[in-house]
């Protein structure tokens, strides 16, 4: 590695990065596309080159107005490695270090993503396909957008086209909370009622625990209520009690239905589940804390 002058980072062909996205190299912008990597290695600081010329033998043609950005970046110390390699390491949802390494001295330059803006385009693009034409992959795309609050009303235009395609209760209820979100409540409600109209009890009684997640206990009550009214005989019916009358400190009477909905369930982890709820109310506690 020749101190203070161009090195081709590698061997023999250019060493390339390719990023099918725009990106950011140490905070810089740089667009997606294919670079011949280049490095300028000093004592305190090393200089990373990304080259728009990608199909270079080495850095022997190497010319810095074909630049496509440069940054400096602090190498570290490493114990001896035999054969150059690079890593990704520190990985986070939007972003990388890629580290080259070799001898005794690691060079890493962190890769980072706007990762609402880059996951919203892949969206578009998927949503030119087939799953257009889907309720589920449109209200996963809905649903992006009101968990990363980004873009709400493309997923207000995408929970629509989700319900056109089948209306259902998840749809719906990512359109209800979409419109909250965007503080449109009276909206937001008259479609939350609707949600509601077309749940099976075991949704609802999802949502309820959903909304108990976020200490909306009230409404969680409502719908419990709900549930044990509508299904009575049946595991979240008998569930939905057992969390009402353990709510209101009846923890005899929420044992007796939480043994009940153990009896009808099917399924060995819903059993296990229930099992543990059984376990608490028989120690007097409250399962909905």
């Amino acid at each position: 590695m020749p101190t203070g002058q161009v090195w081709r980072a590698g061997a023999n062909e250019n060493t390339t990065i390719e990023f099918s996205t725009p990106v950011s190299i140490e905070g810089k912008p740089l667009p997606a596309g294919t670079y011949g990597l280049h490095m300028i290695p000093n004592a305190d600081t090393w200089t990373v080159i990304f080259s728009k010329m990608a199909v270079a033998w080495g850095s022997y043609t190497y010319n810095q107005s074909e630049d496509a950005l440069r940054v400096d970046v602090k190498p570290h110390p490493i114990e001896m490695e035999e054969a150059l390699e690079y890593e990704f390491e520190d990985l986070k949802p939007d972003s990388v270090a890629v580290t080259m390494k070799w001898e005794k001295v690691a060079v890493p330059f962190r890769v980072s993503v706007n990762l609402n803006d880059t996951v919203i385009a892949s969206i578009r693009n998927q949503l030119r396909g087939r799953a257009q034409y889907s309720w589920e992959p449109l209200n996963e795309a809905a649903n992006f957008c009101l968990t990363h609050k980004t873009n709400l009303e493309d997923g207000l235009k995408w929970a629509d086209l989700s319900i056109q395609n089948e209306e259902r209760f998840e749809n719906l209820s990512t359109k209800a909370d979409l419109l909250q979100a965007m503080n449109r409540t009276d909206e937001a409600k008259k479609v939350r009622d609707q949600a509601m109209g077309v749940a099976s009890p075991l949704q609802l009684y999802g949502y309820a625990r959903g909304l108990q997640a976020q200490k909306r206990s009230d409404e969680a009550m409502a719908i419990f209520k709900t549930v044990a009214a509508k299904a009575p005989e049946t595991v979240p019916g008998h569930l939905a009690s057992a969390r009402l009358k353990s709510a209101a400190g009846d923890f005899d009477g929420a044992l007796t239905e939480a043994k009940a909905a153990e009896a009808a369930a099917t399924i060995d982890a819903q059993k296990q589940n229930i099992r543990i709820l059984i376990g608490r109310l028989q120690s007097k506690q409250d399962i909905n804390k």
